[in-house]
């Protein structure tokens, strides 16, 4: 078949059909001059996965009555934006970029009373937030918002769409950018397409996998893991009023969409470009791992996830280009980057580099965090990782079973020691975390913790110890200034800037209390925010840590956004020949270069600048210290967790 002849008399015909009175001149000449630039690439995705199908030209047809339908929506404010985008299409990759992740309820506590936190935002210097899920969903248990039950409803608990979109454009307005979530491998069962299933309609019944007897579940199973064992085993949930089994991958209440059905994409599509047009500039997709399922495969990370993501992306193409998607996929580092594409997910979550940074912190080596990233670390230009540290889940030791066996490490074993020493189950361990969905089956699980908590700050406070407090302290500065160094978008999770320690009050909380991602879930208060602000004089000592962490995150940000090096820029891991070291160099093309050293240990160490010996004649000055060096010297020291940037520019 010749693709682009077929689609080229494809789009003719829809072009010819549909109806373009919603919209003005100017928008029908842009609509159309978008679909004949990227409908090519739609068409041969959509016919690949759907062109078996004796309908499929009926519903193309529909999905671009839906796109019109978008960009008819779509506000003039948001539109000049597009226009705007076009100038700087990688402003995901400049210096000034951060980004901070938040829960409405635990910051605002409402929608409408963030603005009022707009200030602070900017007080640390953020430029990016990101909302977790704030959807309509159901009362009770909803995977903390992640079981969707209308997209285009705020949950009223915390406000409305309008006030969404207010706050989208007085956040814009102060040069923050609004990321919002798009669940989509999913609804939940209260949503309505869910809920006519249950009512007997056979066209939503086939929006998700819903089964009459066991016979399909059991081979799925076959090859599928379990995701939250300690809640439930298997995949598939029995609906009794329906007498059917319903796929569902997460949580029984979650069920699955079925993309097999290109009824599912084209509205799963108007869903998206609904949450485009309330103002946000990416959207994070979740669970994007899970969207396709293949009988005889584990259904993750499969080639259709990929083409369907893609054309996802040329939708948004046409109606808003200037949203870009972030993956978030929690799997082998091999299939993380798969995602990362202009022309799939030009942001991506960092999990490898999250795990490894705890895992350098629990062993005080860094053999597998260099090996690691120096294979995995390099993406395409056009693209940007979102360095984190923390956030709303729990951490999985997502590494490369390989590059572990090459530097003799037994992955299973290691993974077991990391489970143990986070949870404080490891005699001498500073951590206070929490297992999570501990598999009775082998005693595996992930952890939970605050930032705080998981660096030894919770402990030391108990021991009313100062050094231990001074070393829990840098312990949280020495993560987070990697991730402002490295290359990529640096993610604050909303509370680890002020030094949080774990919130407990979920077991208390039935609804919460079989969760124990809710202790690190926890709510920043005004008067937490005062004290960082210098508005109300501390008087405890966790409020003097929660300042010197504060200050150090925002002194290291004002430092990243002042040197063009931080942002696009190369990044070359280096063999620090000393496995308690980190180290990485930065150069970009305004022969800027950066040396980053990095301290896991809390002895004294030395850096022998042999390994830098192609950077070594160069004058440098340490951004932290104010350290001056003529050239670099023979070796360096560096004390219990500290950093160093070295900069220099030359001509």
């Amino acid at each position: 078949m010749s693709y682009a002849a077929s689609s080229e008399v494809c789009l003719s015909r829809i072009l010819e059909s549909i109806d373009f009175t919603g919209l003005t001149k100017k928008d029908t000449a842009l609509f159309t001059r978008r679909l004949n630039a990227h409908f090519p690439s739609l068409f041969e995705k959509y016919t690949y996965i759907y062109g078996h199908q004796y309908d499929c030209y009926f519903h193309l047809q529909k999905l671009i009555e839906a796109l019109r339908d978008g960009l008819q929506a779509r506000k003039p404010a948001l539109k000049r934006l597009d226009t705007e985008s076009l100038k700087d299409p990688l402003w995901y990759r400049d210096e000034s970029q951060v980004g901070m992740a938040c829960y409405v309820d635990l910051m605002g506590p409402k929608v409408k009373d963030l603005q009022s936190k707009i200030p602070y935002f900017k007080a640390i210097g953020i430029t990016y937030l990101h909302l977790m899920p704030l959807y309509a969903s159901p009362e009770g248990d909803s995977d903390g918002g992640y079981a969707v039950s209308d997209y285009r409803k705020v949950n009223p608990v915390l406000g409305t769409v309008s006030e969404l979109a207010t706050l989208a454009s007085a956040l814009r307005k102060e040069g923050i950018k609004l990321v919002l979530d798009f669940v989509f491998n999913h609804t939940s069962d209260e949503h309505r397409w869910a809920q006519a299933a249950l009512a007997g309609d056979v066209q939503y019944q086939n929006f998700y996998y819903l089964f009459d007897d066991r016979q399909e579940p059991d081979q799925y199973e076959q090859t599928l893991r379990e995701i939250f064992p300690q809640v439930r085993r298997g995949s598939f949930t029995y609906n009794e009023h329906m007498e059917k089994w319903v796929w569902t991958t997460f949580n029984s209440f979650q069920w699955d969409l079925n993309y097999s059905n290109p009824e599912v994409f084209n509205a799963i599509t108007s869903e998206m470009l609904f949450l485009a047009n309330i103002g946000c500039t990416a959207l994070r997709l979740d669970a994007l791992a899970f969207i396709w399922k293949e009988m005889g495969t584990n259904c993750e990370n499969q080639d259709k996830a990929h083409l369907l993501i893609q054309a996802f992306n040329t939708c948004l193409q046409i109606v808003a280009p200037s949203v870009v998607f972030k993956s978030e996929a929690i799997v082998h580092p091999d299939e993380v980057v798969k995602y990362i594409d202009k022309n799939e997910c030009q942001l991506s979550y960092n999990p490898l580099l999250m795990a490894l940074l705890w895992n350098s912190l629990a062993t005080r080596k860094t053999r597998l965090l260099t090996r690691s990233m120096q294979k995995s670390f390099s993406i395409s230009q056009d693209c940007a990782w979102v360095n984190y540290v923390r956030c709303h889940d729990d951490i999985g030791w997502t590494f490369d079973d390989a590059v572990a066996q090459e530097l003799g490490i037994n992955a299973f074993d290691h993974r077991m020691f990391l489970n143990q020493f986070y949870t404080g189950r490891f005699e001498g361990s500073f951590a206070d975390g929490v297992p999570f969905a501990e598999n009775p089956s082998n005693g595996d699980c992930r952890v939970c913790g605050s930032l705080a908590s998981l660096c030894g700050l919770e402990s030391a406070l108990k021991n009313n110890n100062q050094q231990e407090i001074d070393d829990a302290i840098k312990r949280m500065l020495l993560l987070y200034g990697i991730t402002f160094s490295i290359g990529g978008i640096p993610l604050l999770y909303s509370s680890d800037e002020i030094a949080k320690l774990n919130d407990y009050s979920y077991r208390t909380d039935d609804i919460k209390k079989h969760d124990d991602r809710w202790v690190n879930r926890i709510a920043v208060s005004p008067q937490d925010i005062a004290v960082v602000l210098g508005t109300v004089s501390p008087v405890t000592a966790q409020q003097y840590a929660s300042i010197r962490v504060f200050d150090g995150l925002k002194k290291m940000l004002e430092t990243r956004k002042r040197f063009a090096v931080f942002g696009r820029a190369t990044t070359t891991i280096i063999n620090a020949q000393n496995h308690h070291c980190f180290v990485f160099v930065r150069e970009n093309d305004n022969n800027e270069t950066l040396i980053v050293l990095c301290n896991f240990s809390e002895h004294t160490q030395s850096v022998n600048c042999d390994v830098l010996m192609s950077f070594a004649t160069l004058p440098y000055r340490d951004l932290l210290s104010e350290q001056h060096f003529s050239r670099l010297p023979s070796s360096l020291t560096l004390s219990p967790f500290e950093q160093k940037w070295l900069y220099s520019a030359y001509s």
